[in-house]
């Protein structure tokens, strides 16, 4: 547990770069080999809109990520938040339920408020409107969104009083798994049902990306599957059944085109709203 917690308080920014990078090489080559569904489509030009956002997702973190460490070091020399209130415990425990809880609401509680307020909706709608889902899609936020997101975070720190080494270890682990959730990618099912008990699995996610409720309104976790299942929120589907994008952005000109993403947010309500 040492290792670890020395690891990831100085972790470099290279190697979170290489395992954002790795991450997307590693499912991008395996979707490639046994792929869930066949595509007919531009693999580059589709991962090169998806991988725009990733950048911009990158820079908005960057810019930001002093907001955050702040508030990790705020937790601690005030001996604020969940965690710190806990008492001598297993460190692995300790570890289990700081996961638990950042990713309770820095990532479910954030998705199922973005798909209950219209406002935050028209910018999330961009990640909802791949066709073609693949794990280049774990990325594709609008830069607003990514804001949002950044702000759910930081107030997941706040709250849970996590230290940074947790928080970079969380992020570690929501960005390989995003990737391993959205990857396109045909896992046996027995293994996959059996991976959706504690981890959101690929069958599990792929209903969330299906185009029209009430399946796109559920299965919102990231990292852990417990969340949607204590809520309610879980819902699952054949794979044959599921048709990915968004019924109102289903016309190629709306979904994969990156200026019209950007606009999306801003565009008439008409261009966003849900049937």
């Amino acid at each position: 547990m040492n290792e670890i917690i020395h690891y990831f308080e100085t972790i470099p920014s290279l190697h979170r770069a290489l395992l954002l990078a790795g991450g997307i090489a590693f499912f991008w080559l395996t979707e490639s080999i046994k792929p869930l569904v066949n595509f007919e489509y531009r693999k580059w030009k589709h991962a090169g809109i998806n991988i725009f956002f990733t950048v911009t997702s990158i820079i908005v973190n960057f810019l930001m990520a002093f907001i955050l460490l702040w508030t990790a070091n705020w937790t601690d020399e005030n001996h604020f938040g969940i965690l710190q209130l806990l008492p001598a415990i297993n460190p692995w425990l300790y570890l289990l339920i700081g996961l638990l809880l950042l990713d309770l609401i820095g990532a479910y509680l954030v998705h199922f408020i973005e798909h209950k307020v219209k406002f935050l909706w028209k910018f999330h709608l961009v990640h909802h409107s791949d066709i073609w889902v693949d794990t280049t899609t774990a990325n594709r936020h609008h830069p607003g969104e990514s804001v949002i997101r950044f702000a759910f975070t930081t107030l997941a720190v706040l709250l849970v009083g996590s230290p940074m080494w947790l928080v970079f270890l969380y992020q570690s682990l929501s960005v390989v798994l995003s990737q391993f959730n959205h990857a396109n990618i045909s896992l046996p099912v027995k293994i996959d049902k059996l991976i959706s008990y504690i981890i959101v699995s690929p069958d599990i996610h792929k209903v969330h990306h299906h185009y029209i409720m009430p399946h796109t309104d559920s299965n919102y976790g990231n990292i852990f599957s417990i969340w949607d299942r204590l809520f309610g929120t879980f819902s699952t589907l054949q794979r044959e059944d599921i048709i990915y994008g968004i019924d109102t952005h289903m016309a190629l000109e709306k979904h994969n085109k990156i200026a019209n993403l950007l606009k999306i947010p801003f565009q008439k309500k008409e261009s966003f709203e849900k049937n």
